[in-house]
């Protein structure tokens, strides 16, 4: 296992263990494959788990699991505080206070805000008084690390970064975001300033893995120098200095077992001159089958209205190299629930962004279609019942 450093110098391993997905069995989690997976990590050197409040019953295993097998001194615990249900000041404690319940400790080693989308969310909870929570639970020890985990773009992940002085950050970023969600940009500006950061999603969601289609899979087979899908997704990060761990979901011993290998040669510069023209040719294949054909360049930006045009056209796209259901799950949380409205319903037709785009894209007419696409009558509701539970409710 390679570990890379957080600001206090504490080593974090390369690969960290993703505890969203773990396996199910009537009803609930496997207890039993789970704790299999698990000590089978800790051995081969992970020491980096990532929960959440709201992962259904995560918290609560990873505690007891931890527990029993009396693993708690061997591991960095990651969860978050989901800040989009607070409304008032005392249930930041209250969340946290159960957690620790949850997780069987005494301590958080790193602690993120939840789903940042936008600088907004984070003053909301600044408007609270999250600030001074923060400074008396670094000064007890009962929180060792702060940061924040953003779905976004990369104007809004810059303005978060500079927000406060965070000690790490977790981004969804792969070879197919690159420069989409937080991006390459804010990958390096985080590296900048000395913020480690943590990766999820780096097979979006194991699409890079089971959804490519055969051109692809025959152009990685055909590399010069062997690798797999996954050993060329997860190495296209690792080769990063910016980046310090990468998230998997692991639910088998056998998955476990196959990503510590990778991350024992997981050092940057690990990408051979082959491999990386192999991830360009497969990025070639994927976006030949996209609805439109943006760059991400960002050049049509900004938008008079606040429509977030690449962000949109990236979540429409998926609708092809994924699945509806993907992209307006992407849609809605990447772009719906910003506080500042930036959906395409609010284009006006003016037509200034067609006079900047590189690629002449006819983007009215696009986002037009995106519209349909991602905001059928029954999303439109949702969105407007979440955002106004979000944004309008009273403290």
């Amino acid at each position: 296992m390679q570990y890379r450093k957080d600001r206090q110098g504490r080593e974090l391993s390369v690969l960290g263990f993703g505890c969203m997905r773990f396996p199910r069995r009537g009803g609930g989690i496997d207890m039993e494959k789970t704790g299999e997976a698990m000590r089978e990590a800790i051995r081969l050197g992970i020491n980096y788990f990532d929960t959440a409040y709201i992962y259904p019953g995560s918290e609560a295993a990873l505690g007891e699991i931890l527990e029993k097998d009396h693993l708690r001194d061997q591991v960095y615990i990651a969860t978050k505080l989901p800040g989009y249900l607070i409304q008032r000041a005392e249930k930041m404690e209250t969340y946290f206070q159960e957690q620790l319940r949850r997780l069987r400790t005494d301590h958080i080693d790193y602690y993120l805000m939840h789903m940042l989308t936008d600088v907004k969310s984070w003053e909301k909870l600044c408007d609270m008084g999250i600030a001074d929570w923060i400074r008396e639970k670094k000064a007890s020890g009962a929180i060792r690390q702060i940061g924040f985990s953003f779905h976004g773009d990369t104007d809004r992940f810059l303005e978060i970064l500079q927000a406060y002085d965070w000690d790490f950050c977790q981004i969804q970023y792969n070879y197919m975001d690159e420069h989409t969600q937080a991006g390459r940009r804010g990958l390096e500006a985080a590296e900048a300033r000395g913020i480690p950061v943590i990766i999820m999603e780096p097979l979006r969601g194991g699409k890079l893995v089971q959804l490519l289609p055969a051109e692809a899979r025959e152009k990685i087979a055909a590399c010069p120098d062997p690798t797999t899908p996954p050993a060329l997704a997860f190495g296209w990060l690792w080769d990063q200095t910016g980046v310090t761990c990468v998230l998997s979901g692991m639910n088998t011993l056998s998955m476990v077992q196959e990503n510590c290998a990778m991350a024992a040669r997981a050092v940057p510069g690990c990408m051979t001159e082959a491999q990386h023209a192999t991830v360009e040719a497969v990025r070639d294949i994927l976006r030949r089958k996209i609805l439109v054909g943006c760059t991400g360049c960002r050049y049509c930006m900004p938008c008079p209205q606040g429509v977030d045009i690449p962000g949109i056209f990236q979540c429409y796209n998926l609708k092809k190299t994924e699945s509806l259901w993907n992209a307006r799950h992407e849609f809605f949380q990447t772009i719906a629930l910003r506080e500042r409205l930036s959906t395409p319903d609010r284009c006006v037709g003016c037509h200034a962004c067609e006079k900047k785009c590189p690629q002449h894209l006819p983007i009215v007419e696009k986002l037009q279609a995106a519209q349909k696409t991602l905001m059928p009558v029954h999303y439109r509701i949702a969105i407007h019942v979440a955002r106004r539970w979000l944004f309008h409710r009273k403290a």
